[in-house]
């Protein structure tokens, strides 16, 4: 039986891994924003002021976004 570890990113972490900037992100999980993006990555709520996002719905989210149609 293989184990899968699950890791969460925090936003300086998901900015490394993606190559956008924090302000791309935020505007992408912002629903007011003309740049919204609904199929990016909800945020996880670790803390009352901290937040993070799975690594693999990340890397999920980047495969469909890469793949060609």
């Amino acid at each position: 039986m293989s184990r899968q570890t699950i890791k969460i990113l925090r936003l300086r972490d998901v900015v490394q891994k993606i190559g956008v900037a924090r302000s791309t992100i935020y505007d992408w999980i912002n629903p007011k924003s003309p740049r919204y993006d609904p199929t990016f990555p909800r945020q996880i709520p670790l803390g009352k002021k901290s937040v993070g996002w799975l690594e693999s719905a990340l890397n999920e989210w980047l495969m469909l976004r890469h793949t060609p149609v």
